[in-house]
């Protein structure tokens, strides 16, 4: 199961990478402005947070094989968005068709790995989140190096991947891992018979420390371009590879520091904050593209580590009759951030300077600092090692 869970995470990577490098021929084939298209990714996330919170319920009830389902349709509705968006209405609905199969596959992939790391006993969670990061670059470069072709030709080769992703869940599952709580994977913790349905509150307190991440990850990978083009003047070519470096980073990252994640999620944290404020000052400060490229690389290893030690977290205190709706939880709270975050930027952008915003955004990460061992004491979650369960 672990491999699968790599193969759900490599597809989901490599569809939003092939998506972030197709936005320019998305949007001239459909016509529409800058304008247009910054409302019609609106239905992206307008999309996904209900899917999100629904899938979490129906992973729970038919179990893990609506992963299989909703990470093959991913990739579908990618290519179907391809095809179809030629004017701004259908391009609204196929991004809320993106944002909804996104969001389910996000919680999806999310429980599968959960699941894997109980059932191997080691650390998995934060290595999926490495593929996907890995993903997104290989699938931004092979988008660049496909443009000749027609615009849903990286879309169908991330299709085939989604299905094969969904074939090889199906085929770790067993046969009777179809319900609730099922659990008759091979070495898996045994459930207590009547495990009552834990409440949400604990998992809305980690999922606000999933959107302080969230908010200043996506800052820097939507703002770091733009940064180091206007405040530092440097040439088109050389910003456009900040969001690489800064991708890339987090993938060295999240494989560097797999190992050492579980039962240690408060000193993790705590270290991957002060990494993300470190890195943010320093870009506010830099006084070239150098110096600039330095606190990039803090500030992505810092993120790199939060999000998937909050959801390991999760998974090591949960019952697996309850997983898909806790980290549904978790991931729809967090997936605020992400959305928030550019949004956050532009603002500060505007009333005090990109540098100013830099600043801002190093405030998020003291904030999660701050607020990570009051509200992990709160949630009643504590660090375990994967083979350790609390029976709700």
């Amino acid at each position: 199961m672990v491999v699968a869970a790599f193969v759900a995470f490599a597809a989901f990577g490599a569809f939003w990478g092939v998506w972030g490098a197709s936005v320019p021929r998305v949007q001239h084939q459909a016509g529409v402005s800058d304008g247009e298209l910054g409302f019609a990714l609106l239905f992206v996330g307008a999309g996904a947070l209900p899917a999100m919170l629904l899938a979490g319920r129906a992973l729970d009830r038919w179990g893990l094989r609506v992963a299989a389902v909703v990470i093959g349709a991913l990739g579908v509705a990618g290519v179907a968005l391809a095809l179809t968006a030629v004017n701004l209405p259908r391009l609204c609905v196929g991004l809320a068709v993106v944002g909804a199969t996104s969001g389910a596959a996000d919680v999806a992939e999310n429980a599968v790995a959960g699941r894997a790391e109980r059932l191997a006993g080691r650390p998995v969670i934060t290595r999926a989140h490495g593929v996907f990061s890995s993903l997104v670059v290989l699938g931004s470069i092979g988008t660049g190096l496909a443009s000749p072709a027609p615009l849903w030709a990286p879309f169908l080769a991330v299709a085939v991947l989604s299905v094969v992703a969904g074939v090889c869940l199906v085929a770790t599952l067993p046969a009777n891992a179809t319900g609730a709580g099922a659990t008759g994977d091979r070495g898996a913790a045994a459930e207590p018979t009547g495990a009552r349905r834990p409440g949400m509150v604990p998992f809305l307190l980690v999922g606000v420390l999933g959107a302080l991440a969230f908010a200043s990850e996506n800052a820097h990978q939507s703002w770091s371009a733009v940064f180091a083009h206007d405040e530092l003047r440097s040439g088109l070519g050389l910003s456009a590879v900040a969001p690489a470096v800064f991708a890339g980073t987090v993938a060295i990252t999240r494989f560097a520091v797999g190992g050492l994640a579980a039962g240690r999620a408060r000193t993790v944290l705590l270290a991957g904050a002060a990494a993300a404020a470190a890195g943010a000052a320093l870009i506010a400060a830099a006084p070239t593209l150098a110096v600039a490229a330095i606190g990039l690389a803090a500030a992505a290893a810092g993120t790199a580590v939060l999000f998937p030690t909050l959801v390991g977290v999760v998974s090591r205190n949960v019952d697996e009759s309850h997983r898909g709706r806790a980290t549904s939880v978790v991931t729809t709270v967090s997936y605020l951030g992400f959305l928030v975050g550019p949004v956050y930027v532009g603002l500060w952008a505007d009333a005090v300077g990109l540098r100013g915003a830099m600043v801002a955004v190093a405030a998020l990460a003291i904030g999660l600092f701050v607020l990570t061992p009051p509200l992990l004491r709160l949630s009643g979650l504590h660090d375990r090692s994967p083979r350790q369960t609390v029976h709700t």
